[in-house]
């Protein structure tokens, strides 16, 4: 617990048998579950998630926003739900300056960006740098909220997470979030998060055809949320 706060810890994951037990192994003993949405991995991502103490959740539809709301699904009660990428290119460790700001200071939803943080040289693609700037900037010209990243990397209470009613099963998952916390009022705020070079492949990233599916997505999301105002 984080001053008297459950904390459920939920890792998406595909393919990620070389470095989830490192992910696991850097999270806080302060956050009492950890959950790995296991996305249809064809590796041995579940056994040594096992191994490591992580419970798994099932996800066989594959999509990153499938795999977070399997993971939300097996839950079940908890304060705050944190939300960490499987491929260790965040820091785990960190997780205290996502959560104490919902816990001392009430707000809804930290988000930890990666621009603000300093990402390592080759962590971010140039065309993620531009995907993430004109997501951001749109967000801002249609709902008036300042963000610099949608970075996986992010904590919620659970009250604000129910409030938001998450859809989306597969790119458009980070920014449906601040979409509808943009468009709800909730309080949400950035903290600068360090980011390392992945281990293993992105599978968005590291395709052009992923690429060009998470960005069509993005965008979709955002302007039929501004449409539907």
């Amino acid at each position: 617990m984080r001053q008297t706060q459950h904390c459920t810890v939920i890792i998406p994951a595909l393919n990620e048998e070389a470095s989830i037990a490192g992910v696991i192994g850097e999270i806080p003993d302060w956050v009492d579950r950890i959950i790995v949405a296991d996305n249809g991995s064809t590796d041995r991502t579940a056994e040594r998630a096992r191994e490591a103490g992580a419970d798994i959740a099932d996800a066989p539809q594959r999509g990153y926003g499938s795999a977070c709301l399997a993971g939300i699904a097996a839950a079940g009660e908890t304060d705050i739900v944190i939300f960490v990428d499987g491929d260790l290119a965040d820091f785990p460790e960190r997780m205290d300056t996502l959560v104490d700001p919902l816990v001392e200071d009430g707000v809804d939803m930290v988000i930890g960006s990666r621009v603000l943080g300093g990402a390592e040289a080759g962590s971010l693609t140039t065309t993620q740098r531009f995907g993430n700037w004109l997501a951001c900037r749109l967000i801002r010209l249609f709902w008036g909220v300042r963000h610099t990243d949608l970075g996986p990397f992010r904590a919620i209470t659970r009250g604000a997470l129910e409030r938001l009613n998450m859809q989306d099963r597969d790119f458009g998952w980070t920014v449906e979030m601040q979409v509808k916390a943009a468009q709800q009022g909730m309080r949400v705020i950035e903290v600068p998060v360090p980011y390392r070079n992945r281990i293993g492949h992105s599978k968005i990233s590291g395709t052009i055809r992923g690429t060009f599916s998470a960005g069509t997505k993005i965008l979709w999301v955002i302007f039929r949320s501004a449409v539907g105002r």
